[in-house]
């Protein structure tokens, strides 16, 4: 029988600096695979069709539709390798650690593709990464890829998975699934209020400002988990939008903060790996946040949530 997991092991140390090379590489290859769901599924709200899910072995698509059957695209961070599935049983592997660029990494994936009968057209151009402004096909600078650093992301992806679900179980309200977003590369779940918001102002980098108006076209409390990146730590974050007046100043368990910069709350993830628990640290994270956003923006919190959940 195998070993249980430490806590240490299930929630590993990620230093952004050790692996941000291999995180941007990373990031570039899920977009890349992203945009495919993204032309082959019908818009869901708020952009539902496109984000992946957590599995036990990486991140999966999800079946996606195309003309003549359905695809699946896996990347299995066990073996390192993106994976290709159809429904007529037909397959492809790209080894992840094999690819020389990122323009390396798009050539074979749309190779793969042909070959196995998708026909699809991407959009080339990387969203949400402000100081990027190259297509994919042509960023040829050589790529590292750190296998021990991206084994350690997914682990941290699955437990955070796990805890987030377990918070979105406690809502009865309108609620996303937990789903990695590939334009902004992070972990998220998000809660409604039923309630139309004000049109989103947009901003985000190579996204058009009705991408952002649908996102948020419904008042929304959203949390979850980003790897780190642009002089950040991998952290938990938590904000609402629209925002209500005093949300910043709310009482969230130490060491939390709220970043004015970002607007939003921020849990150090070294924090919560190091606590002596860290799924109480994170459940208390995300209970507070969301509590606040609720209350300020007068949500109705008795119809919205489980009863044994509901304080004022």
């Amino acid at each position: 029988m195998p070993t249980p997991l430490t806590t240490a092991e299930r929630w590993p140390a990620l230093p952004a600096a050790d692996w941000e090379p291999t995180r941007r590489a990373l990031h570039m290859y899920l977009q890349i695979v992203g945009k495919t769901r993204l032309t082959l599924s019908p818009l869901v709200n708020h952009w539902w069709q496109v984000p992946f899910y957590v599995t036990p072995r990486g991140l999966t698509t999800s079946a996606m539709p195309y003309a003549g059957g359905s695809l699946e695209a896996l990347f299995d961070f066990h073996d390192h390798e993106l994976r290709l599935f159809t429904c007529n049983g037909d397959t492809r592997t790209l080894r992840l650690p094999e690819m020389k660029s990122v323009a390396d990494f798009y050539e074979q994936y749309q190779k793969a593709l042909t070959e196995l009968g998708v026909q699809v057209h991407l959009w080339i151009m990387p969203v949400e990464v402000a100081e990027l402004n190259t297509p994919f096909d042509e960023q040829t600078e050589s790529v590292a890829y750190d296998a021990d650093a991206v084994h350690r992301c997914w682990r941290i992806l699955l437990e955070s998975a796990r805890v987030l679900g377990e918070f979105r179980g406690r809502f009865i309200g309108k609620s996303s699934p937990v789903h990695f977003f590939w334009g902004s590369f992070d972990l998220a779940v998000s809660r409604f209020s039923g309630r139309p918001a004000p049109p989103h102002p947009g901003g985000a980098p190579h996204l058009g400002q009705w991408v952002m108006q649908e996102a948020y076209s419904h008042e929304v409390s959203s949390a979850g988990w980003w790897p780190g990146g642009a002089g950040y730590e991998a952290s938990y974050y938590s904000y609402v939008y629209p925002q209500p007046s005093d949300f910043a100043q709310a009482k969230v368990p130490a060491p939390a903060y709220y970043d004015k910069d970002l607007g939003e709350f921020i849990l150090p993830y070294e924090a919560v790996r190091t606590a002596p628990n860290p799924e109480k640290l994170l459940l208390e994270f995300l209970e507070s946040t969301y509590a606040a956003a609720a209350s300020l923006g007068h949500w109705d919190r008795v119809a919205l949530e489980r009863e044994a959940t509901v304080t004022t």
